[in-house]
């Protein structure tokens, strides 16, 4: 063989090399860009995703129903929609811009979306175009001021019911979860437990209430007693059914580790039936609100229901709006910080 084809046999290997090197150079750095691109949450938002929701669209819409000439005989009290409108809208975006799920994002949108547009519809039906017969449903912003100068009242009465909820709940909730759990760890005394559960459930708690005022010394403790028999009952159900659907894998792993009854009890059962004791507590909750309300407007003389009530008696619809408002947002933050106890005790899941 020449000189000169065995220099190019020899090249050619070489610039066959190279290529190969580029090649794998270029691949390198394309899967480097790909795993970057994966790192990435696949929910990130863009900062015009953030702000341009519906949150924003209703607000406009607000904006321009505060806009419209008055038709009322009073003043609509424009300022104080505004700051509502404007306090909802914030929050909306606050917690846009602060969201890291387009899920979360677009849930608070949508909700913060949807009080826009009542009050939208609302103003434009109340003041602007007098639709709404003017004494029944007076403008947002007439509520909403006599909230402002009722606050003191208003804060009192939510300081009377919250208390009475919070001893009855709390006292149900203890009572329904040691009755629960004992009673339902045993199959025998499980199902006779279920049987007559099941019918005291079924009767209102509000019919004891004329052996409570008879019995007790105050109304406030005959109210006390219906939000305790309004817990006991949904919770010890849920409860009853949470320790019955334990996986018997795990409590024969318990009984194999020697693990005592108590703390089967405590670290095992407990745990596992709180998605469905956390139901029972949502029903319950929910149930006393309505239950406690309604004893305040039958003979209260403090609390929210007794405030609706009081002034139902005058026709004072302002009043009577203000407090269905203020009982609605109260119960709904009380049931948000329920959820949240609830997603954190649940992780698990």
């Amino acid at each position: 063989m020449s000189i000169e084809a065995q220099g190019a046999v020899a090249v050619a290997p070489a610039g066959k090399a190279t290529g190969w090197r580029k090649r794998d150079h270029a691949d390198s750095r394309a899967a480097r860009a790909a795993a970057k691109a994966a790192s990435r949450p696949r929910s990130a938002l863009t900062w015009r995703e953030r702000l341009l929701t519906p949150t924003s669209a209703l607000f406009v819409v607000f904006l321009a129903s505060l806009a419209f000439p008055a038709h009322t005989s009073k003043d609509p009290q424009v300022p104080y929609a505004l700051a509502v409108g404007a306090s909802v809208w914030l929050v909306g975006a606050a917690g846009s811009l602060a969201a890291r799920k387009r899920a979360t994002r677009d849930t608070l949108a949508d909700v913060t979306a949807i009080i826009l547009g009542v009050l939208a519809a609302w103003q434009l039906a109340t003041a602007a175009f007098n639709v709404l017969p003017e004494k029944m449903f007076p403008a947002p912003g007439i509520v909403f001021a006599q909230i402002v100068a009722d606050h003191v009242k208003i804060g009192q009465g939510i300081a009377s019911s919250l208390g009475i909820v919070a001893q009855g709940f709390l006292l149900g909730t203890a009572v329904a979860l040691v009755l629960g759990l004992t009673l339902g760890f045993g199959a025998r005394s499980s199902k006779a437990t279920e049987k007559v559960v099941a019918f005291l459930s079924a009767i209102p708690p509000i019919v004891y209430i004329p052996y409570g005022i008879a019995l007790l010394p105050t109304f406030r403790a005959s109210s006390v007693l219906v939000i305790f028999l309004a817990t006991l009952w949904p919770v010890l159900t849920a409860t009853l059914a949470g320790v019955s659907n334990v996986d018997s894998r795990i409590l024969d792993s318990a009984r194999v580790l020697n693990v005592g009854r108590v703390k089967t009890l405590t670290r095992v059962v407990l745990p596992s039936a709180l998605p469905l004791i956390f139901n029972g507590l949502n029903i319950a909750l929910c149930l006393s609100f309505i239950l406690l309300t309604s004893a305040e407007m039958i003979g209260g003389s403090i609390g929210m229901g007794y405030y609706v009530k009081y002034y139902s008696d005058f026709g004072d619809y302002t009043r009577i709006m203000a407090g269905i408002i203020v009982i609605g947002v109260v119960i709904t933050m009380i049931s948000a910080l329920l959820a949240r106890l609830q997603h954190r005790l649940t992780r698990w899941k």
